[in-house]
Parts: C-alpha cells; sequence; structure tokens
C-alpha cells in the first residue's frame, strides 16, 4: 500500500478526495453527469497514438537527425531545449520529457559535463511544461479546459501564445549560460522505422487531434485507438497512463460533489473570482496543476484564465507540475547524480520565471 502511494501520490489523494465527499453527497444518478467522457478519450487515444510513435523509433530518428548539427555543449543543450519546447506542443510535457531527458543523461555522461547536465535537464523541464501551454493537446489540463469550457481552438492559442513565446525566450536566453565547450559525443546508432505502423498511429493522431478539434465524435476515436493497438501493437496497451485517466475521474466526482455543497462552493467562487490567473498558479505549487484545473473548474466561468494560471503554475515546485517529477527521477536515478544540486538549480531557475510569468499575463498579456 505505502509503495502505492509513493509511486501515485496525486492519484491517492483524489481518490481519497472523492470517497470524502460521497459520504456528504451519496452516489446516484448524477454522478454520470460528472465524468467528462471526451476529455477520458482523447485522453487515451492521445496516449496510445505517442505510445505507438516511441515505439516505431520516430522520436529517435528526429533526434538523431538534429544531434548531427551540434557542435558545441551549448549548441547540443539548445537542440535539446527546443526539441522539448516543439514537440511538448503535440505529444504532450510528459512524453517529450520521457524522449529526450534520457538521452541527455547519456550524451552528457559521455561529455562529462554534470554541471551542463542538471542545468540542460531543467531547462528542458521549462521548455517542455511552457511549450505545451499553447495547444489544447499540450498537456491534460489544457485538454480538459478546452472541453470543458468549449473554447474554440483560436481563442485558446491567441491567449497561450504571449505566455508561451515569452517564457521561449527566457529559456533560450538562459541557455547561453551553457559553456560553448566542443562536442565531441554524437548519437551513430541508425534507426530504422517500419512504414505501417507508422503510417498506422499517425492516421490516428490526426483522428485524434480531429476529435480535439470536435470534427470526429469522440466514441469513433476510442474506437480506432483500440483497434490500431490490436493490430499493429498490442504492448501499447501497458504503456498508457491509466493512473492519470483514474485520477481524472476520481477529481470529476470530488468536484461534482463539492458543487453541491453550497457553502463550499460560494466560498471558492468568491475566492477565485477575477484571479484567476494567480489562484490556480498558487495552488498548483501544493496539487499539481492537472488537479488544480479539475479541482477549481467548477467555480469560475473564465476557464481561459484558469488554465493559464494552471499553465503558469507548471513553474516553481517540483510537484507543480508532473512532468516536473519525470524529469528529476530520470536524473536522480543515473549514475552520479546529485539530486540535492538538481533541487537548488531547479528551484532557483522556476521560481525565478514564476512570478515574471504571473506578473506579465496579469498585467501586460491580458490588457
Amino acid at each position: 500500500m505505502m509503495k502505492f502511494i509513493k509511486s501515485q501520490p496525486v492519484l491517492f489523494i483524489s481518490f481519497i478526495a472523492a470517497v470524502i465527499t460521497m459520504f456528504i453527497i451519496p452516489p446516484d444518478k448524477s454522478y454520470a453527469e460528472y465524468i467528462n467522457r471526451t476529455v477520458l478519450i482523447q485522453l487515451f487515444a492521445l496516449m496510445a497514438a505517442v505510445a505507438g510513435f516511441r515505439s516505431v523509433g520516430i522520436f529517435e530518428k528526429i533526434t538523431g537527425f538534429m544531434l548531427e548539427k551540434a557542435a558545441t555543449v551549448r549548441t547540443l543543450a539548445v537542440i535539446l531545449i527546443l526539441l522539448c519546447f516543439f514537440s511538448s506542443m503535440l505529444v504532450t510535457n510528459d512524453v517529450a520529457l520521457l524522449t529526450f531527458v534520457p538521452l541527455t543523461v547519456l550524451i552528457f555522461k559521455d561529455i562529462k559535463d554534470e554541471k551542463s547536465l542538471i542545468f540542460t535537464i531543467v531547462l528542458e523541464t521549462v521548455a517542455a511544461n511552457m511549450g505545451s501551454m499553447l495547444t489544447p493537446v499540450g498537456n491534460p489540463q489544457n485538454l480538459f479546459a478546452y472541453d470543458e469550457y468549449k473554447i474554440s481552438a483560436l481563442d485558446f492559442i491567441s491567449a497561450t501564445l504571449p505566455v508561451c513565446l515569452a517564457s521561449g525566450i527566457i529559456t533560450l536566453a538562459l541557455a547561453l549560460i551553457i559553456p560553448k565547450n566542443p562536442c565531441s559525443s554524437q548519437q551513430k546508432k541508425e534507426t530504422v522505422i517500419p512504414k505501417v505502423p507508422t503510417a498506422a498511429f499517425s492516421v490516428l493522431f490526426i483522428i485524434c487531434l480531429l476529435t480535439v478539434f470536435r470534427v470526429i465524435p469522440d466514441y469513433v476515436c476510442f474506437i480506432c485507438a483500440v483497434a490500431v493497438m490490436l493490430i499493429f501493437d498490442r504492448k501499447v496497451f501497458a504503456k498508457i497512463d491509466y493512473s492519470l485517466l483514474a485520477t481524472f475521474v476520481c477529481f470529476f466526482i470530488f468536484v461534482g460533489n463539492i458543487g453541491k455543497i453550497e457553502p463550499v462552493k460560494n466560498f471558492f467562487s468568491e475566492i477565485i473570482s477575477g484571479r484567476e490567473v494567480v489562484v490556480t498558479a498558487l495552488l498548483s505549487q501544493v496539487i499539481s496543476n492537472v488537479p488544480a484545473t479539475v479541482m477549481l473548474s467548477g467555480f469560475t466561468e473564465n476557464g481561459l484564465q484558469m488554465v493559464l494560471g494552471a499553465d503558469i503554475g507548471g513553474l516553481g515546485t517540483l510537484i507543480a507540475s508532473l512532468a516536473s517529477l519525470i524529469s528529476f527521477q530520470i536524473y536522480r536515478k543515473s549514475d552520479g547524480a546529485k539530486p540535492m544540486k538538481y533541487l537548488v538549480v531547479f528551484s532557483a531557475v522556476n521560481f525565478g520565471m514564476l512570478i515574471p510569468m504571473i506578473l506579465l499575463q496579469i498585467f501586460v498579456f491580458a490588457k
């Protein structure tokens, strides 16, 4: 039990929160209305498509091509940071970091530059968290808010673009700290991409996007995802993050029940009204930005400002974004890791960006 709690703390907390509210609001037929089926299906299908891409080696192919262009440690770091920034817009921040951080560890161990390794991973994490905010499919909280509030794709990207662009510029500016030492480590391994499975998962990914943009019904997307996995790679079923789906279900129940408790509903509605960015960003520091978004969605109609607060709130503490925990865990398990040094650098960079990003959104971009 303790092992499960340590490995899935957010799921455990969300489950306990849901169970507690069930004693206050006993289960009935209205519980079915709490669950956002479309979000769950979209997340499931997107995770299937991306896991399929990883299994056929697409990310390794792209990375190998890009790394051929690196001549210095700084150039190498910038390439990896940009890969995380732009790939996260389509394959989520979690997947971007799961793909590129292990590669970064291997390359920098060859270079024997521990200081640059830590700084590069921290900036990759920031890049993935901030790049993913641009699109509805970039991270789970975006996908949820996009569907829950029925936001148009144009409105969504228009709102998130300024912060995304500003954070990207700042991240690249910070990368200039990395020394321009010669880079002798290059990945020479040739990756062979199987054509048919790649085409199948590519079609599935397009279907996912069309579902997100409300062109294709969600049930069609679900059927296609299951069919593609069954036909082309059944191992992908095991690579889907079911704990994330379960966490969403628990928070749907929790938020739905809380919304029926009038005093609690009034309190949260009063606190968050007009302060969506700050409140969501601060709450994200404690419970992470995905559950913060789901929890606060029941108390505000301003979904865009709330999701901006959640995305910006991915900066800050290590648990503010679960993607940040992924990077830390990968680095912590590497040979010669210095976790405390990593945390110091991580905190300095993240809190150094968190406050300016909040202020920019409130006083500049929101005007």
